[in-house]
């Protein structure tokens, strides 16, 4: 059984930068055939898909926000990590971190998410 789960604070300052983590259990994150996502849903609007890193540690992110953000992993902890700079309000959302299947793509496993809030 794979498990994600997603760590961070919950409380961010606008203009500081979001660190999120997500430790996989049950799986390792170098298994081909999977990419490592991250994803938000803010207040009353739908899932945005923000980026992954592949197996092979490519990252691919979205056009919208890929001035702004990072994923990366530590092979040694499973874990994948994301950092959004310059936070804004409007990043204010659940952030989950979610299992992607080559090549079918979707996602088959979540987190529970993590509340973040943007404010001073």
């Amino acid at each position: 059984q794979v498990r994600l789960q997603e760590s961070g604070p919950g409380l961010v300052k606008p203009s500081q930068t979001l660190s999120l983590t997500c430790t996989v259990s049950g799986g390792s994150i170098t298994t081909n055939y999977y990419y490592w996502s991250w994803i938000r849903q803010p207040l009353g609007k739908g899932l945005e898909w923000i980026g992954h890193i592949t197996s092979v540690a490519s990252t691919y992110y979205s056009p919208s926000l890929k001035s702004r953000i990072s994923i990366s992993r530590d092979t040694s902890k499973n874990q994948f990590t994301l950092q959004l700079r310059s936070a804004t309000p409007e990043d204010t959302a659940v952030y989950y971190c979610a299992r992607t299947p080559r090549p079918t793509g979707g996602y088959d496993y979540w987190g529970q998410g993590t509340q973040v809030t943007i404010s001073s």
